[in-house]
């Protein structure tokens, strides 16, 4: 029952994202006056459609998206440079922009969307993801701050009885007892202060230690609710050196450096912690700054998961995934049976990944190739520079970009999504990402 409620949250959170997605186009575009003569969520067969006064309203048979019919997308010939040539793409070209023509009802043609200042077209392409960037920040704030996020408790959950050896993480026949065996740290003491510094967090706590290697501190704990006062000598242990962003250092022969802290020997108790109501917003900053990335080098990584879709290397954890790699991870969380990992935290979960999901709609549709929205934004900005030159050199107000023109490249783009949709679906099948 959990998993099959788990999956529900995911697939019917992703449903009212592309729903609100196409929502975030409609509602500017009709409010510039274009006329929306679709809006549906699905591709495929009808499953149900309403007409309201101009828009027809409705669902269909493959919930792998939606998309709004905005009149007048492609300027007719006259208001254009003529497209010279008789190939294929000339063709394409004229077969799009007779389709748009035909769209523009007589007496309307006012409302067509080509008729739009570039900076209303921009709001209105850009309202789809960005409404989806908004949802992102909305469900990890209300994730965080109900549920909560694992984090690191200043009470022991486990000692370490021995100092295991570099690189080691096991203990060996040999290895001298841990600081925290020695000075009687047992697991479920909460650490209070540190050398006399009283400390806030596990960080903190473990921060003062590390910088104390061989020192002799006063470890100030409460053990059932009455204070101890422990004394402890953190060992000395070698780590990799890393920088302030988290990046290993290395020598001039690409080696890591190295440097001594102190090692006490314990584990620290996580626990789930309600955080801040700005937390939301930085979590999805740091996601984006990731999710950006990915889809900068998504050649890199469908190269990657080609090779382990044919079995020529492992696939990585944080591999990328299509529609069947997410509904599997989101099968292994649901259906996850492990001791304190409830409904409320499967369900939190599915949340997180749906906000996660939200931010690569987001990432992928900034992408300025059309038929992505990012295409057409930047077709809009294209618009608004020649503009702002003429009026620099006091000519006319240009003719509207033709973005009939770009239909070749759409098609091309398409093309390759497809591609990389069978290619994702196949690596999700053979070779699928695990996560427990």
């Amino acid at each position: 029952m959990d998993t099959l409620i788990g999956i529900l949250v995911l697939v019917i959170g992703l449903l009212v994202s592309i729903a609100l997605h196409e929502v975030g186009h409609m509602v500017p575009a009709k409010k510039f006056g274009v006329r929306v003569s679709e809006y549906f969520v699905g591709f495929g067969p009808r499953v149900w459609s309403r007409r309201g006064r101009e828009t027809e309203y409705g669902v269909k048979a493959i919930p792998l998206g939606g998309y709004v019919r905005l009149v007048g997308m492609i300027p007719p010939e006259d208001r254009v440079k003529p497209v010279r040539g008789t190939g294929w793409a000339s063709r394409l070209i004229a077969d799009a922009r007779e389709a748009a023509v035909e769209e523009i009802q007589p007496g309307e043609d006012a409302r067509a969307f080509y008729h739009l200042a570039w900076w209303k077209k921009a709001i209105v392409m850009l309202g789809g993801p960005l409404v989806n960037l908004v949802l992102a920040v909305l469900i990890f704030t209300a994730v965080l701050t109900t549920v909560g996020s694992p984090t690191q408790s200043l009470t022991v959950g486990e000692v370490v009885p021995c100092v295991p050896a570099a690189a080691a993480t096991e203990c060996a026949a040999g290895d001298p007892t841990s600081p925290a065996s020695e000075a009687g740290l047992e697991a479920g003491d909460t650490i209070v202060a540190v050398g006399g510094t009283v400390v806030d967090d596990w960080e903190q706590a473990t921060g003062i230690i590390a910088d104390s290697p061989g020192e002799t501190l006063t470890l100030d704990v409460t053990r059932d609710g009455e204070p101890l006062a422990l004394t402890v000598t953190p060992g000395e242990r070698d780590r990799a050196l890393l920088s302030d962003d988290g990046e290993v250092v290395l020598d001039a022969s690409g080696a890591p450096l190295t440097e001594t802290v102190g090692y006490l020997g314990v584990y620290s108790e996580v626990v789930t912690e309600p955080q801040s109501i700005t937390a939301g917003a930085a979590l999805t900053w740091d996601y984006l700054g990731r999710t950006v990335e990915v889809v900068a080098t998504l050649p890199v990584h469908l190269y990657d998961v080609s090779r382990a879709a044919l079995g020529l290397e492992e696939r990585s954890q944080d591999s990328i995934m299509g529609v069947v790699g997410v509904g599997r991870v989101a099968g292994e969380i649901s259906g996850a049976e492990v001791d304190g990992y409830g409904l409320s935290q499967k369900v939190a979960d599915m949340l997180m990944l749906l906000g996660g999901l939200n931010l690569a709609l987001f990432a992928f549709n900034m992408i300025p190739l059309v038929p992505l929205d990012g295409g057409h934004v930047a077709s809009a900005l294209w618009q608004g520079i020649k503009n702002g030159w003429a009026r620099l050199r006091s000519l006319p107000t240009p003719a509207p970009v033709d973005v009939a023109r770009m239909m070749p490249v759409a098609y091309a783009v398409f093309g390759i999504l497809l591609v990389m949709g069978v290619v994702l679906i196949y690596a999700d099948i053979v070779a699928p990402v695990r996560i427990v």
